[in-house]
């Protein structure tokens, strides 16, 4: 398995995620698409220096799209992805997400 910094790759970001770290202290990230829970766990305590109590994991499927962009309407595909959904102990909270 990679390293702490290769397992999470990053915050994910949005209105439904805003509102849940603001409410209930679940955070989400996208992480490697082989990360097991226990190493996203070691890996998201190991960076941010919290206490994690739950994880939870999503594989997001890849996409079939069609853009002109991509030239006379070819076909294009976005690639699949991991999401993790972290939930932390009661008062702890990941500064980036903060502000």
């Amino acid at each position: 398995m990679p390293a702490y910094t290769r397992t999470v790759i990053k915050p994910i970001v949005t209105e439904k995620s805003s509102a849940a770290y603001e409410s209930a202290k679940i955070y989400t990230f996208r992480v490697h698409p082989h990360a097991a829970k226990p190493a996203i766990r070691d890996a998201i305590e190991h960076l941010f220096g919290v206490t994690v109590t739950a994880v939870r994991t999503i594989n997001v499927r890849a996409k079939e799209r069609r853009a002109g962009g991509l030239g006379r309407g070819r076909a294009g595909r976005r690639s699949a992805w991991k999401k993790a959904i972290v939930t932390l102990k009661e008062g702890d909270a990941i500064q980036i997400f903060e502000g």
